[in-house]
């Protein structure tokens, strides 16, 4: 068994495929559109055979407090080496996204960062 996609509703669609895209090497589909409902969708597909759904439909509320509820809090994505990690932390970073924590080898061994991305999603990059 393997968990065949994630997905998040999002406000910015474009900007969060162009996130994935851009950062995480992430291929988009053209999307998709329900004009009854106005429900709209693209999936990003990753080399390792993972899928990310990113949706939008009509008034949709934030929650303020994503990071500090129960539930789903990040994604994170393997980039494969710490200097990669160290790499796109900066590349982040300097593109003006929020590092919350690392580059840093955690407690349980994890070498990983975490950066406020996409709406105040967290991702986290590790090995």
């Amino acid at each position: 068994m393997k968990i065949e996609h994630v997905a998040m509703y999002v406000n910015d669609m474009e900007k969060a495929r162009d996130f994935f895209v851009k950062y995480l090497d992430g291929k988009s589909n053209d999307g998709y559109h329900n004009v009854r409902t106005d429900f709209r969708s693209y999936f990003i597909s990753f080399d390792d055979g993972a899928r990310l759904e990113i949706m939008n439909k009509p008034d949709m509320a934030d929650d303020e407090k994503a990071l500090n509820r129960t539930g789903f809090i990040h994604i994170a994505f393997s980039v494969g080496s710490k200097e990669r990690v160290d790499e796109l932390t900066h590349s982040l970073s300097a593109d003006g996204f929020e590092v919350v924590s690392g580059p840093r080898t955690t407690g349980d061994g994890y070498y990983e960062s975490c950066i406020i991305a996409i709406e105040g999603n967290q991702i986290e990059i590790t090995i």
